[in-house]
């Protein structure tokens, strides 16, 4: 991971002072780093060891800072791991065009691997992605939405990029086309459940812990698993409350709507449908050498279950 900062801090360089000052505020703002720990990950497991892996891990996690940047502006949010978001800080224009670098220089480094499955598979993600954005927005106060809809953006919008740097591991370890497929399995399977347990702590959080405003779901109108279960499980009175928290962002609701969705279950349901997911994500790499490497994955997947934050 070392080797990936200085990667990063290296190509976050620029001739335009404020794209350099905006990039370091988000990139040092103490993310977890996990998709370029799934691709570094995977490499070990399956034996590769050159530099490319390195320069993949920063694309995908300059990918990921992209999306945060955009995701913050269009949310409207304010707090971001602890701190004040970029938007907040600098404004929503130079967000968004700091994000656009990010996503341009990124697939300038992709050009550096000189493979063009590489590049196949980081452009489909980050077009999949941006559909997911899409939809989420199509789906914001609308309170009729699914479970299967809910995971139909997940699926695109987080666990896609999840998805793609186990893949790119797998790709630069020149691996089996099944170990490709578990690896990418693996990877989906470990982002769906990370954004359903993310979407669970805003019911049950701490703000110290998390780091963001806990609400903003609800204030931005987003139906997620604890509120779909909620409803599902709760008195005609209370679903028509979160029916109306959700069509209207009612925040003044929050205290009542989080006494719902804990006396419903539905925290349970959110964590169990969590755990299959991470389930599904340690049963698919069952064919991967056995290694310290593969260890760490089977570890990650255990340990996001104990997410706090």
């Amino acid at each position: 991971m070392r080797e990936v900062d200085a990667v990063i801090t290296k190509r976050l360089a620029s001739g335009v002072p404020l794209v350099s000052q905006v990039s370091r505020y988000i990139i040092s703002a103490g993310g977890k780093r996990l998709r370029p720990a799934l691709l570094l990950l995977v490499c070990g497991a399956l034996g590769y060891r050159g530099e490319q892996r390195f320069n993949l891990a920063a694309v995908v996690e300059f990918i990921h800072t992209a999306t945060l940047l955009h995701d913050d502006v269009v949310d409207e949010s304010t707090l971001r791991r602890g701190r004040a978001t970029a938007n907040e800080s600098f404004g929503n224009p130079a967000s968004v065009l700091v994000g656009d670098f990010l996503y341009s220089r990124a697939f300038q480094m992709m050009l550096d691997a000189g493979d063009m499955r590489i590049m196949e598979i980081l452009a489909d993600a980050t077009n999949t992605i941006a559909e997911g954005e899409v939809l989420q927005l199509m789906n914001m106060h609308d309170p009729s939405l699914d479970e299967a809809a809910y995971l139909r953006v997940i699926r695109s919008k987080t666990a896609k990029l999840f998805e793609a740097s186990a893949r790119l591991g797998a790709i630069l370890a020149g691996s089996t086309p099944e170990q490709e497929q578990a690896c990418a399995d693996y990877g989906q399977a470990l982002g769906t459940a990370f954004q359903v347990i993310d979407d669970a702590l805003d019911y049950e959080g701490d703000v110290h812990e998390m780091g963001k405003n806990l609400g903003d779901d609800l204030r931005e109108g987003k139906a997620t698993l604890p509120l779909i279960a909620a409803m599902q499980r709760g008195t005609p009175a209370q679903r028509e409350l979160i029916r109306h928290a959700i069509e209207n962002g009612a925040v003044a609701e929050l205290d009542s709507i989080v006494a719902i969705v804990r006396e419903t279950g539905a925290l349970e349901v959110t964590h169990q449908a969590a755990a299959a997911e991470a389930q599904r994500a340690i049963d698919s790499i069952g064919q991967l050498p056995a290694n310290s490497h593969t260890n760490g994955l089977l570890q990650l997947a255990a340990q996001l279950l104990g997410r706090r934050h």
